[in-house]
């Protein structure tokens, strides 16, 4: 349980710190933090939780990192579920806390799309389905390829919280115009519901494209990376 919650309140600080900064702060009058501003505020999220709740958990905060830990073979196929449903969870309470705290501002509007994911006419840039889908296949890959790395046994040593924020933030400065960069199923799930109508409908793919981005970044770091020493 202690696992659980710690994967829970990680994943709810990184949807309320991430979405939170573009859904409050990101076009803020004269001191907006642009895209810029969010994508280091996600990958902030990640690096403070990574030191906060990393030697409890791991650290996941996302179903794509479990099932890639999984297929890289460092997470216990027992472990799954629970741990996706607390990822979930804790996402769609920090889309709660962020809709509270959004819709105290007249004219707020939940439909203009409270930082969920698109594709087609619902991507920031117009991007299409195959665009948005290649794009958070390749971006996951790429996370979980430095997670796997960064966490391997070889690597420097307590460093790995600092490359995997950063690897985060990097991968939102490429992808936010695509699809609003997700490679987090909880993440897409937690605003997605609050939005509703075409926010849910476009789901499957932030669901699909992660999942099978992180285990392919995981397998190919198998493969690069071999055994990690006893």
């Amino acid at each position: 349980m202690k696992k659980l919650g710690a994967e829970f309140f990680g994943t709810f600080w990184l949807v309320l710190g991430g979405c939170g900064s573009a859904v409050i702060a990101a076009a803020f009058p004269d001191v907006g933090i642009g895209l810029l501003g969010v994508s280091l505020a996600f990958g902030l999220t990640v690096l403070t939780m990574a030191f906060a709740v990393g030697h409890i958990s791991g650290c996941h905060l996302n179903p794509a990192v479990s099932l890639g830990l999984w297929a890289g073979g460092r997470f216990p196929a027992k472990d799954l579920l629970p741990y996706i449903i607390a990822q979930v969870l804790g996402g769609i309470a920090a889309g709660a806390v962020l809709y509270l705290i959004a819709t105290g501002k007249a004219g707020f509007e939940v439909s203009a799309g409270f930082a969920s994911n698109g594709y087609g006419a619902h991507s920031p840039g117009g991007y299409s389905l195959t665009a948005a889908l290649v794009t958070e296949v390749v971006m996951t890959m790429m996370f979980l390829l430095v997670i796997m790395g960064a966490t391997d046994k070889r690597a420097p040593q307590g460093f790995a919280p600092i490359a995997i924020g950063l690897c985060l933030t990097l991968i939102h400065l490429i992808s936010i115009p695509v699809t609003n960069t997700s490679v987090n199923p909880a993440r897409s799930t937690g605003v997605a519901v609050f939005v509703g109508g075409w926010a849910v409908a476009q789901l499957w793919l932030f669901w699909i494209a992660p999942i099978i981005g992180g285990i392919l970044g995981a397998l190919i770091y198998r493969i690069i990376g071999g055994k990690e020493k006893s």
